[in-house]
């Protein structure tokens, strides 16, 4: 009887490459003063402007008193700003600055810069292939393709260090 083949161990790879790219993105929002818990918000605000606190924090996983202190780090950093609710003045509608509008084009160099890094050595087609494969896997599995499945641990663990350092 042959021996059965190594599985692909496909899991563990793209947990590995995972778990580089996201240490590496992180390197590279640090370099702007943001963590990237917070170019995610900038990134879902800049998509849906005006969009409240608690929306938020059901987009991305994270209870509401974690997401009001992110918003006020990002808010004293002049990066948003919360509007009075036109439709509901109990609410506040989170709003980017021209800050935070030019930040977030800095995110998006990062961002473009950081992809072309980690996809180095692909052809063009390879890369489309690869995105379209990984956007069906996560689709799949019923993940946002926008948000981070991670964002509300990262939240946590980022203002943890944080607060020690």
């Amino acid at each position: 009887m042959a021996p059965s083949a190594r599985p692909a161990r496909i899991g563990f790879l793209l947990a590995q490459l995972g778990a580089h790219s996201g240490a590496r993105f992180a390197d590279r929002t640090r370099q702007i003063g943001l963590t990237p818990t917070q170019a995610g918000v900038l990134r879902v605000l800049a998509r849906q402007p005006g969009m409240n606190q608690r929306d938020l924090a059901g987009r991305l996983g994270a209870v509401q008193s974690r997401v009001v202190v992110l918003i006020d780090g990002l808010e004293a950093a002049g990066l948003v700003t919360r509007e009075r609710s036109t439709t509901d003045r109990r609410n506040y509608a989170l709003q980017l600055t021209d800050a935070g509008r030019a930040t977030l084009g800095r995110l998006r160099s990062i961002a473009e810069d950081h992809e072309a890094d980690i996809t180095d050595g692909l052809t063009d087609d390879q890369r489309d292939t690869l995105a379209e494969l990984l956007t069906q896997l996560c689709v799949r599995a019923g993940l946002d393709v926008d948000v981070h499945a991670g964002i509300a641990h990262s939240e946590r663990k980022e203002h943890r260090g944080s607060a020690m350092g």
